[in-house]
């Protein structure tokens, strides 16, 4: 007798489409009542597509690459706290089998993040000079899943500040470099000026982007630019500069006010229309786990709970080309005991994780 899920509700298929009941049949999300016998099991409680943490790192550690039962246990973070849908945001490390796995989340990857040499982590990207750029570019395209992540800022130790990794005209060659292969361009920003060339260059989506101003805000709301902020990352920027204080005061200084201005610049680039996403860094320094927490700093920037919602879950999704809860969807949803539109905190606790029509234990 086939196993089939009765979701008595409300089920979210939408910011503003609300259905009162679904069922799970093979897997998939329906809304029609299934015929015939069925050994049903019903589950009560609000419904919502499994949330997206579309900035994470599975393979990543501090060091850098991580061994395969690390990235599993990382995965596992993010599943059991309802991420469902990651968008690795670059990793040195080789996660296709993570792809394969039916008890992990669904994965996006980036390839491997590409940086100016001695420019970035150590041991975390690709490390190459402006003219061998495009070139990397195109094999990254080709390894991910419609994505590749440049590092477009880092500290210069001879200005002592945040600087741009590249030479506008040649992100110019590598975002068309990357479109022409088939896809986006994602970049590590935190200062000013590359926010600028980046947008210049006709990025896709800016990581952090805690530089923006009233003319990048301008320019990306005109694009379509999306930005992942990961506040719960910036949120540590004054212990991670902190030893950089004396060697690099300029630094240290710039940091912390782009820290203090965090939640006024996700707010005018929401205002202003530029799409917002939900994303947390997880990987290297952070833990996984984190995308709930990521909505409520959302919403204490400004958005409303519905539309931090929309960020982790349909709008996010529907930017990633994956489906939510739409008929004949692969049954990938949360269950909660309240409606997270009147409290977002409900988001880190979900009473049932389904994946892939799966209900977990």
């Amino acid at each position: 007798m086939a196993q089939v899920l009765h979701l008595t509700g409300p089920v979210l298929v939408g910011a503003e489409d609300v259905r009162p009941q679904a069922w799970v049949v093979g897997g998939r999300i329906t809304y029609a009542a299934p015929v015939g016998d069925h050994d049903v099991t019903t589950v009560a409680g609000w419904v919502l597509p499994g949330l997206v943490d579309a900035h994470s790192h599975i393979g990543l550690g501090a060091q850098g690459a991580v061994d395969d039962a690390t990235a599993e246990e990382q995965a596992l973070a993010d599943r059991d706290a309802g991420a469902l849908l990651l968008r690795d945001a670059g990793s040195p490390a080789e996660t296709r089998w993570v792809q394969e796995r039916e008890d992990l989340p669904r994965l996006v990857r980036a390839g491997r993040h590409i940086a100016r040499t001695r420019r970035y982590l150590r041991n975390y990207a690709w490390e190459v000079e402006p003219e061998d750029l495009v070139a990397q570019v195109r094999l990254e395209a080709r390894a991910g899943d419609g994505w590749v992540k440049l590092v477009g800022d880092w500290i210069d130790r001879d200005t002592g500040d945040l600087e741009p990794c590249w030479p506008a005209d040649v992100l110019v060659q590598a975002v068309a470099a990357a479109h022409e292969e088939g896809a986006r361009v994602t970049a590590h920003c935190f200062g000013e000026q590359s926010l600028r060339d980046l947008a210049a260059a006709g990025t896709d989506c800016v990581e952090h982007a805690t530089g923006l101003l009233d003319d990048t805000v301008a320019s990306f709301a005109a694009q379509g630019i999306a930005i992942v902020p990961t506040l719960v990352n910036i949120d540590t920027f004054p212990r991670i500069v902190a030893p950089a204080a004396e060697k690099f005061p300029d630094y240290h200084r710039h940091m912390l006010e782009l820290h203090a201005r965090r939640f006024e610049t996700v707010r005018a680039a929401h205002e202003a229309g530029i799409p917002v996403y939900v994303g947390t860094d997880a990987g290297g320094s952070l833990p996984h786990g984190l995308a709930a927490q990521e909505a409520a700093e959302l919403v204490q920037a400004g958005l409303s709970r519905q539309e931090a919602l929309t960020a982790a879950t349909w709008g996010a999704r529907a930017w990633l080309g994956r489906p939510g809860l739409e008929e004949g969807a692969d049954a990938d949803l949360l269950v909660f005991a309240a409606d997270p539109r009147d409290d977002i905190a409900v988001l880190t606790a979900p009473e049932q994780i389904v994946l892939r029509g799966r209900t977990l234990a």
